[in-house]
C-alpha cells in the first residue's frame, strides 16, 4: 500500500517538554484509522503538525504521490493540497442555514476578486444538496444551523470539509457529546467516507473506536506505543498500563 501521508521521525518540544518524540506514522488512500492514547500523548500536536499549525524540530511530513513536503507549506496551502481538519467543537455559522453554510464552504476560486464575484449556480446548488445527503442533513437544508442538535452540527461541519474535496480528513473526538443514535450514525458516516477518502479519527471513547472496526494507533509520550486491531492493542501490557489501566 502506497502511503498518502507519511510522517517520518518527527519531534517537537515546547519549553523543554517533548510533546512529539521521534514519531513515525503513515496512512494509505481510502483508509480509516483511529488514534487513541492518554491525555498529553501528543494526539493534538500530531494533527497540528500535519495541518501546518505547529512546525516540528526535526523529521519529515510527506504527502501524496510525489511525496511533497508539507513542512514547506503554510496552513492554507496544506488545506488546498487536500487535508481537512475537523476540531472537537463544531464551528458552523449559526445564523446561516445548512445550505448557506455548505455553499460558503464549496471550493470555488478563493482569490480576493473571485470571492467577490462568485455567485451560487445550479451546479453549486446540486453539490450542496449532494453534500447534505451525504452527511444526513438532506431534510434540514433550510434550517438555521443554530437550531441543529450537537450531532447534526458535527455532521454539517464534516459536510463543509467535504465541500473542499479533501483526500484526507482529520477528525477530533467526533463522538463527544453525542446521543447514542447520533454516535451510531457518525460511525456509519465515517466508515462510508473512508471508501473515498483517508480518515484519521482521534477519539477517547473505546466503544466508538470498536464500532469503527479499523486499525488503531496508540500514542504515548509523543511516540507510537502500539498499532494494530483494537483487540491487538488493548491486549498489549504497555497499553493497559499507560492508558487502559487508568480507571
Amino acid at each position: 500500500m502506497t502511503a498518502l501521508l507519511e510522517v517520518r521521525g518527527i519531534s517537537v518540544s515546547f519549553d523543554g517538554f517533548r510533546a512529539i518524540n521521534n514519531l513515525s506514522f503513515e496512512i494509505g488512500e481510502c483508509e480509516l484509522r483511529a488514534i487513541i492514547g492518554p491525555n498529553g500523548a501528543g494526539k493534538t500536536t500530531f494533527m497540528d503538525i500535519v495541518t501546518g499549525k505547529t512546525r516540528p524540530n526535526e523529521g519529515q511530513v510527506l504527502w501524496g504521490e510525489g511525496s511533497k513536503s508539507l513542512l514547506r507549506m503554510n496552513e492554507s496551502q496544506i488545506a488546498q493540497a487536500g487535508i481537512g481538519r475537523k476540531f472537537q467543537r463544531p464551528t458552523v455559522f449559526e445564523d446561516q442555514t445548512v445550505a448557506e453554510n455548505l455553499t460558503m464552504a464549496l471550493s470555488a476560486p478563493r482569490g480576493p476578486f473571485s470571492v467577490l464575484r462568485w455567485r451560487p449556480s445550479a451546479d453549486s446548488a446540486a453539490r450542496v444538496a449532494e453534500l447534505a445527503a451525504e452527511v444526513g442533513l438532506a431534510e434540514h437544508l433550510s434550517r438555521k444551523s443554530g437550531e441543529l442538535s450537537h450531532g447534526q452540527k458535527q455532521w454539517l461541519e464534516i459536510g463543509m470539509l467535504l465541500a473542499q474535496d479533501p483526500r484526507l480528513l482529520l477528525v477530533d473526538e467526533p463522538a463527544a457529546g453525542m446521543t447514542l443514535a447520533e454516535r451510531e450514525q457518525t460511525t456509519t458516516l465515517l466508515r462510508r467516507l473512508s471508501e473515498k477518502h483517508a480518515v484519521v479519527v482521534v477519539e477517547h471513547d473505546m466503544d466508538f473506536v470498536r464500532r469503527l472496526d479499523c486499525k488503531v494507533t496508540v500514542l504515548h509520550e509523543g511516540s507510537v506505543l502500539a498499532e494494530g486491531s483494537l483487540d491487538h492493542v488493548t491486549a498489549n501490557p504497555e497499553v493497559i498500563e499507560v492508558y487502559l489501566g487508568r480507571g
